[in-house]
C-alpha cells in the first residue's frame, strides 16, 4: 500500500482509507465515495482548507480525457482575447496546462498553502476533483464552475491510451483491456466513479445554472461556434456583435482547434512534467471506441448508462451523431 510521508492529520486520516491499484499500477484511495490518485490526496485536501475562491475566478472541471485541453485553450484565449492577438497568443507556444493549473496537479502539489493572492482577476483554475470535494470557498462564492464531460466509451479509451503513454509506474505491467474495463464498470479509476463524478456537476448544473454550465464533448464537436458563444456568455465575457463579423469566433475555434494545437511544435515536442504534450491530443474523435470494445463490453455501459442516468435528463451519443 502506498504511504503519504507526513506526520500529520492527513495523514492519519489516509490511514484509514480502503485503497486499490488501478489498471495501470498507481495506488488509488476511497475517500468520500471517490477513488482518488494516493499522489492528489494531500493536494486535495490541502486546496479544501486553503483555497480562498473569489467571486471572479473561473473553475475548469471534469474527468480525465473529457476534453479538458480543449476547454482550456478556448477559455483561456476567449478570456484573453483583448490581451493577445491569435497569432501573438501564448497558446502557440505553451502547452493549455501549462497556462490554466490544475488545483490538484500543480497548485498545491507540493505546497499546502501557495500564495495565490498575487495571481490577477478573473483567475483560472482547473480540476478532476468531484463536485462534492471541492473547497467550500468555490461552492459558497460567485465564481463560475464549467464542467465538460464526454460518453464513458470514449473517455475510457481515451484515458487508457494516456495512462499507457505516460506511464507512471514503470515497473507494473498495465493490466489488459478486459480486466481495466471490469475496474471501470465498478468504478474503481482516477476520480472515479464515472457517474457519481458526471452527475454531481449535473445536479449542480440543474440547482443553479448561473454557477455551474455542464458541457458534452460531443456538443462541442457538432457546433463548436455555438459552444463557444455559450461559454463566453457564461463566465462572464460576452462576444460582441462586432466581434462576431469580425470573425472572431471562427478564429479562436480554428486556434483551439485539436488540428492546430496538435500540429503546434510544443504540443508535438514539449513535456509537463512526466507528461509528454503530445499525448494529450492523440485522435479526439467521438465513437474512436469502436475500434477497441466489444459489443458486449458496449452494451454493459449502455445498461450501466441507463441505470445512472434514469430520470436525470441527460443523454449521451456514442456514436458522433446529433446530440439528444
Amino acid at each position: 500500500m502506498e504511504k503519504i510521508e507526513v506526520d500529520d492529520d492527513i495523514n492519519e486520516l489516509f490511514e484509514t482509507l480502503p485503497q486499490e491499484r488501478n489498471w495501470d499500477g498507481r495506488w488509488l484511495c476511497q475517500y468520500k465515495g471517490f477513488w482518488c490518485p494516493v499522489r492528489c490526496f494531500r493536494p486535495i485536501l490541502s486546496s479544501q482548507r486553503h483555497f480562498d475562491a473569489r467571486d471572479t475566478d473561473i473553475l475548469l472541471a471534469s474527468m480525465p480525457k473529457s476534453g479538458t485541453t480543449w476547454l482550456k485553450a478556448l477559455v483561456f484565449s476567449i478570456i484573453n482575447r483583448n490581451n493577445y492577438s491569435i497569432d501573438q497568443t501564448p497558446l502557440l507556444t505553451s502547452n493549455p496546462h501549462a497556462l490554466v493549473h490544475f488545483l490538484e496537479f500543480n497548485v498545491y502539489w507540493g505546497n499546502d498553502n501557495p500564495d495565490l493572492d498575487s495571481i490577477p482577476n478573473p483567475r483560472m483554475f482547473s480540476t478532476h476533483i468531484p463536485y462534492e470535494l471541492l473547497p467550500k470557498t468555490i461552492l459558497a462564492s460567485k465564481c463560475r464552475v464549467v464542467y465538460i464531460c464526454r460518453n464513458p466509451l470514449d473517455q475510457f479509451i481515451s484515458h487508457r491510451h494516456f495512462l499507457i503513454e505516460n506511464r507512471i509506474e514503470k515497473d507494473m505491467e498495465p493490466l489488459d483491456i478486459d480486466e481495466a474495463f471490469e475496474m471501470f464498470c465498478k468504478g474503481i479509476h482516477p476520480f472515479g466513479p464515472f457517474w457519481d463524478h458526471m452527475m454531481g456537476y449535473w445536479h449542480a448544473s440543474l440547482n443553479n445554472s448561473h454557477k455551474v454550465l455542464f458541457l458534452k464533448y460531443e456538443d462541442l464537436k457538432e457546433d463548436i461556434v455555438f459552444s463557444v458563444k455559450k461559454i463566453a456568455e457564461f463566465i462572464g465575457f460576452h462576444l460582441s456583435e462586432e466581434e462576431e463579423k469580425q470573425g472572431l469566433i471562427e478564429q479562436i475555434s480554428r486556434l483551439c482547434s485539436f488540428e492546430n494545437l496538435k500540429n503546434l511544435e510544443v504540443n508535438k515536442l514539449g513535456k509537463n512534467r512526466v507528461i509528454q504534450n503530445s499525448s494529450y491530443f492523440r485522435k479526439g474523435e467521438v465513437g474512436d471506441w469502436t475500434n477497441y470494445l466489444s459489443p458486449s463490453m458496449a452494451e454493459r455501459i449502455e445498461e450501466l448508462m441507463q441505470m445512472k442516468l434514469r430520470g436525470s435528463g441527460l443523454m449521451f451519443n456514442t456514436y458522433g451523431k446529433a446530440s439528444s
